[in-house]
């Protein structure tokens, strides 16, 4: 990834943060994932007043690029207004596993820190349909 796109994708999830709805825990997230195509699609959380109905950014933005038919993701960023700088939930990392676990991770905060990171090290020894394969493999 060179580095005019991983701050095309940082400025797009700090934009996408300002989106967020969030009236309960005022905890702001956006993100911005980019695809192989160059497209960017970005998301916020959006809270719910039944909280288990709350979306994170991660999953807004993923969601949104699948839904409009990409399937290869070479970038993803995750921006949080806070000191130590925030990682993907555990459902969020399991959806960044499924469909974009090739991107490039990057966190950021507001006061210029970022870190990258690899998923493999996010979700160590993940689940996904490769299992699913071997047992239905194994009943027959």
């Amino acid at each position: 990834m060179s580095e005019v796109e991983q701050e095309e994708v940082i400025a797009a999830a700090l934009a996408a943060r300002e989106q967020s709805v969030a009236p309960f825990s005022n905890f702001l997230v956006g993100a911005a994932v980019r695809t192989d195509t160059g497209k960017i699609f970005t998301g916020c959380n959006i809270e719910s007043a039944s909280y288990g109905l709350t979306v994170c950014a991660e999953r807004v933005a993923i969601w949104k690029a699948l839904s409009e038919g990409e399937r290869n993701f070479t970038n993803l960023a995750v921006a949080a207004d806070t000191q130590t700088l925030t990682p993907p939930c555990g459902t969020c990392r399991q959806i960044i596993w499924e469909f974009a676990k090739h991107a490039d991770i990057v966190m950021v905060n507001l006061h210029g820190d970022r870190e990258g990171v690899h998923i493999e090290n996010l979700l160590p020894r993940a689940f996904d349909a490769r299992f699913l394969k071997e047992f239905n493999a194994h009943k027959k």
